[in-house]
């Protein structure tokens, strides 16, 4: 039996919910979050969903507002099918990297559940969103919500204008091409015309101070080798258009000579949202892992004061332990590592390190173990880490060997694969390269560039494509991207794989074969 003075201590009780809950619940975990967890969020704006409105928000990648294309009509019958049969269940809550951060939570989770995931997103998230290098580098929280109500209205008067088959062969072509239409490294911003006058007159004082009057008296060359003619062209040409390119849409919208200016905005819109979502593939353990630690870290806290009851904590901890399951190898259910179960062990790895740490862990991590306040380094790793360096730089011997974890050797000329590094002294290293290296996006994804184009002559588009590891791009799918290329670029395209290492010509295709 819970006493009456404990019960008027509860934030809530029983599975139901109203607003008056949700927003009590919001306020002290809020409180507990930013005073004693040091979080920095955005100010939260929280809807109630339905199951149907989840569905639709999946079907549009996730984003209040969306344009319309036959693809998320696609995704919302694929989803809506295996939800309906039971073969997939719906997230508890959506969270959106905007200012305010709108986060969505399903009108059926009981008040225990709303409670968790308020933690998970609107407080872990949130904060994530705010204070990542990436997301700042990268997106603008406060203007996304606008642009999509643009873009959703630019393409609906475009499809009025142009008709629908017009305007969806364009975002086809725009959306195959979405994975190579992102800026990976910022660029140097635009000189301005002051700066470039001063630049044009340091560069004329040089030739001043430099000119010897002697080497006007020297007669010309007769050799002048006509290659060397040809490539300093293509030298300046390449210069002028700024090859090479990896954006491809980018490269498109800026120089493709058959665009008109409605279809060019078009992949302009394509490529903005392409690069809104770029951060987050690079930092799924990092976001996951810092929502699961706060929303655990949060919940534990307020049981502990006793603003929660024993029932709701032990619903909140089998929704928590369904979340971070992770299954073995062997098990039907496993498809890869669980980004929420390794960004939460890290993180807590992290904490114990800080507070009790071994003598491995000294050696290890000199410069965090046993200092105490292990909330410094935590928020100094969400701010400054992406889940390729995070890992690199944290994932200890200690969580190495709970997770058991080893490195196998797929060599592509070996008929079987080779155990390379294991859980002990000689491997830890080894072993957290790997894994690391697994998370680079960039290492994962074709390197592919646009490397020359003649526009004065033939105007034939050269893309290189740089091979590592011997993988080369899946010919069907290959052919598939080339001609979304060419009905955009219209003219001939060729794709040449490039040996990485080597420089050796590996294959090329081009639209001329197709």
């Amino acid at each position: 039996m819970v006493s009456q003075a404990r019960k008027s201590e509860l934030l809530f009780s029983g599975a139901d919910w109203d607003f008056r809950k949700l927003s009590r619940v919001y306020d002290e975990i809020e409180a507990i979050g930013v005073e004693e967890l040091r979080l920095d969020i955005y100010p939260v704006q929280m809807e109630v969903i339905s199951s149907e409105q989840m569905l639709d928000a999946y079907s549009s990648v996730g984003m209040p507002l969306m344009y319309r294309h036959w693809s998320f009509g696609k995704h919302f019958l694929y989803n809506e099918l295996l939800y309906r049969k039971g073969a997939r269940g719906l997230a508890y809550e959506l969270v959106i990297n905007s200012n305010p951060c709108i986060v969505y939570l399903m009108e059926e989770n009981t008040m225990a559940l709303q409670a968790l995931v308020t933690a998970h997103a609107a407080l872990g998230h949130n904060h994530f969103f705010k204070n990542n290098h990436l997301f700042r580098q990268w997106t603008d929280a406060g203007g996304i919500l606008s642009y999509l109500d643009f873009a959703k209205g630019y393409i609906a008067r475009c499809e009025e204008r142009h008709g629908l088959a017009a305007v969806e062969a364009v975002l086809d072509s725009a959306h195959a091409l979405m994975e190579q239409g992102v800026f990976r490294y910022h660029r140097p911003p635009k000189l301005s015309s002051e700066q470039q006058r001063e630049g044009l007159r340091e560069r004329l004082e040089y030739e001043e101070r430099s000119y010897n009057d002697l080497w006007r008296t020297l007669p010309p060359s007769q050799d002048t080798d006509k290659s060397e003619t040809r490539d300093d062209g293509a030298a300046a040409r390449k210069k002028s258009l700024k090859l090479p390119e990896e954006n491809l849409l980018y490269f498109l919208e800026k120089n493709s000579l058959v665009l008109e200016p409605w279809q060019r905005e078009i992949i302009r819109i394509v490529r903005v949202i392409a690069q809104y979502f770029y951060p987050q593939r690079q930092t799924q353990v990092m976001n996951e892992g810092c929502a699961t630690f706060v929303h655990y870290t949060l919940m534990n806290t307020l049981f502990d004061r006793g603003r929660i009851s024993e029932g709701a904590m032990l619903e909140i901890l089998r929704n928590h332990s369904n979340v971070v399951f992770q299954p073995a190898y062997d098990d039907p259910r496993y498809s890869g590592i669980n980004p929420y179960a390794l960004g939460l062990d890290m993180m807590q790895d992290i904490k114990r390190i800080s507070t009790e740490p071994t003598a491995e862990d000294r050696d290890w991590f000199p410069d965090i173990a046993g200092r105490g306040d292990w909330r410094d380094t935590l928020l100094d790793a969400w701010a400054n880490h992406r889940d390729e360096s995070f890992i690199r730089q944290y994932l200890s011997p200690a969580l190495i060997r709970k997770w058991r974890l080893f490195v196998l050797a797929d060599g592509a000329d070996e008929p079987h694969y080779e155990v390379a590094s294991i859980h002990n002294e000689r491997g830890y290293s080894k072993i957290r390269s790997a894994l690391a290296q697994s998370y680079d996006v960039g290492a994962s994804r074709p390197d592919i560039q646009v490397v020359d184009v003649d526009l004065l002559g033939d105007r034939h588009l050269r893309l290189q494509h740089k091979v590592k590891d011997g993988i080369l791009l899946e010919g069907e799918s290959r052919d598939a991207t080339l001609r979304h290329i060419r009905s955009l670029w219209g003219y001939d395209v060729s794709l040449a794989a490039m040996d990485a290492e080597t420089g050796a010509m590996l294959s090329e295709r081009s639209t001329k074969e197709l």
